[in-house]
């Protein structure tokens, strides 16, 4: 497995929330593909598509093309430097763990959107915070 690298974890109780750095892009596609609609809304703000897209570009989140269009932002800020190596891509995955159970709850490109997607968190689940 390619290298991953622990950047925040943290314990509330029987919780433990933790912020992983990974380069392995299947691991962070299959995340992807489970995140619920808070983490989607999370990372669409962390990719600030509406800053950097006309509204009628962004394909509508409820319509098929949304998760393929949010997947490739997600990549394309995630990818290094292409000077040293244009297929290294770096993501930061927030896991929740209690009890027996782990669950991957968020992928961002960036460190400062994974952390306080990890503090909500620990603030509690259903307590909606912004972003």
């Amino acid at each position: 497995m390619p290298q991953q690298e622990l950047f925040f974890e943290q314990k509330t109780g029987d919780r433990r929330v933790e912020v992983l750095k990974t380069y392995d892009r299947s691991y962070a596609r299959e995340v992807f593909k489970g995140i619920d609609q808070e983490a989607r809304e999370a990372l669409a703000e962390a990719l600030e598509l509406r800053k950097n897209y006309a509204p009628e570009d962004i394909p509508s989140p409820s319509g098929g093309d949304y998760d393929d269009f949010l997947w490739e932002e997600l990549c394309e800020a995630a990818r290094e430097d292409v000077r040293n190596d244009p297929s290294l891509f770096s993501f930061f995955v927030v896991s929740e763990a209690s009890a027996a159970k782990k669950e991957d709850l968020y992928v961002s490109p960036d460190w400062p959107s994974a952390e306080r997607f990890a503090r909500r968190r620990l603030q509690g689940p259903s307590s909606p915070k912004p972003i």
